[in-house]
């Protein structure tokens, strides 16, 4: 999984596992192993994967909370890990038998038509002045057959995603190829690296005036998240507008740094950065708001954190371009952040340009 430091890179070995809808509870589960005060200050030998969903970054955050997620998947993951002394048994090799994995139709939670009259909705509540911008999500789903784990092996493989990773419990599997890095510290430095504007030409990213002036919007956002839990002055931006490609698109990113202040703690930084600007909007908590009045269901893993806490450090991505399966489907999340600019179809477009590779992944494993 991404975000797992070389140190953490050999055979690890469960310790302890949380699987809960409250997000105290990974923080008692952190603080049981060391985890959840001053990076720089802890010290031991256990480290925690993470998975938070949507609704526990909302309420982590104290932003408004959407609709009910649409797939049995937990809100709170924490498992507790060691490294396993001596050499990494070899893994067994898994057949895989043509057809033996199926993908039946997807579905969608609304119509194209729908979800164009949720982003002007919000376009109208900009000319009120009551935000500048939000991050509308649509939901699809298929009924599946097979191996969900490689299934979900599929989706993390995809090119570009540089937040990979795979997480599992009873009944459930999360899959996600993210590009985008949520947070990551390591002793006293922060990171966060949003991702906003998206095109299928790099060339037509960089021109276009609409991604540009979205893409500032939550880089300032970020700016003033990172302040809540930095040294004053030291919140940096760096490579503002850096274009990178993932599975056939290309993306906006920008590295914003600060040094974490004397006293901040692993669940201060959760607190300040979750959820994700590039996920929710500008101000972030009049975005929330809107959006769990739109969006017609919960993001469920979808737009919250995948990733890995350590002795002196984390590295959480934001779980876009994420799967969840569970009781025999399979679901997907994809939207785009909406400006008064925004045309209401080319967002349309851009939601299912962005699910199109997931899509292509999940069907080609089901054929391979």
């Amino acid at each position: 999984m991404s975000g797992v430091p070389a140190a953490w890179s050999g055979p690890l070995v469960e310790l302890d596992r949380v699987e809960s809808s409250d997000p105290g509870d990974v923080v008692s589960l952190l603080a049981e192993h060391g985890l959840a005060g001053e990076p720089a200050l802890q010290r031991g030998d256990v480290g925690v994967a993470l998975l938070l969903g949507a609704r526990a970054c909302a309420e982590l955050g104290g932003v408004p909370v959407g609709a009910a997620s649409p797939v049995e998947v937990p809100e709170c993951v924490a498992i507790a890990y060691r490294l396993a002394p001596g050499p990494p048994e070899p893994r067994p090799v898994r057949a895989n038998r043509a057809g033996a994995n199926r993908v039946g139709e997807w579905t969608t939670s609304w119509t194209d038509e729908e979800h164009a009259a949720a982003v002007e909705q919000v376009r109208q509540a900009i000319a009120r002045g009551d935000l500048y911008q939000a991050n509308v999500v649509g939901h699809r789903s298929a009924a599946f057959s097979g191996d969900p784990l490689a299934l979900a092996q599929s989706v993390a493989s995809l090119q570009g995603a540089s937040y990979a990773g795979v997480l599992a419990g009873p009944g459930w599997v999360v899959a996600s190829a993210s590009p985008e890095q949520l947070v990551r510290v390591v002793g006293n430095r922060v990171t966060t690296v949003p991702i906003k504007g998206t095109a299928r030409d790099a060339d037509v990213l960089r021109a276009s005036a609409k991604d540009r002036a979205e893409h500032v919007m939550i880089v300032d956002l970020e700016r003033n998240d990172l302040a809540r839990v930095t040294v004053p002055g030291s919140v940096t931006v760096d490579g503002l507008y850096d274009v990178s490609p993932w599975s056939g698109l290309w993306h906006a990113a920008t590295t914003v740094t600060g040094e974490l202040a004397a006293g901040v703690t692993v669940q201060d930084v959760l607190r300040a950065l979750v959820p994700g600007g590039s996920v929710t909007g500008a101000p972030k908590h009049a975005a929330c708001g809107l959006l769990a009045d739109l969006e017609p269901v919960g993001r469920g893993p979808a737009m919250g954190a995948l990733g890995f806490v350590w002795p002196g450090g984390l590295d959480l991505g934001l779980t876009i371009r994420t799967v969840a399966l569970a009781e025999g489907r399979v679901h997907l999340w994809a939207g785009g952040g909406v400006t008064w600019d925004s045309d209401p179809s080319a967002e349309v477009a851009e939601a299912h340009a962005k699910a199109g590779p997931v899509q292509s992944a999940l069907s080609e494993a089901a054929i391979s």
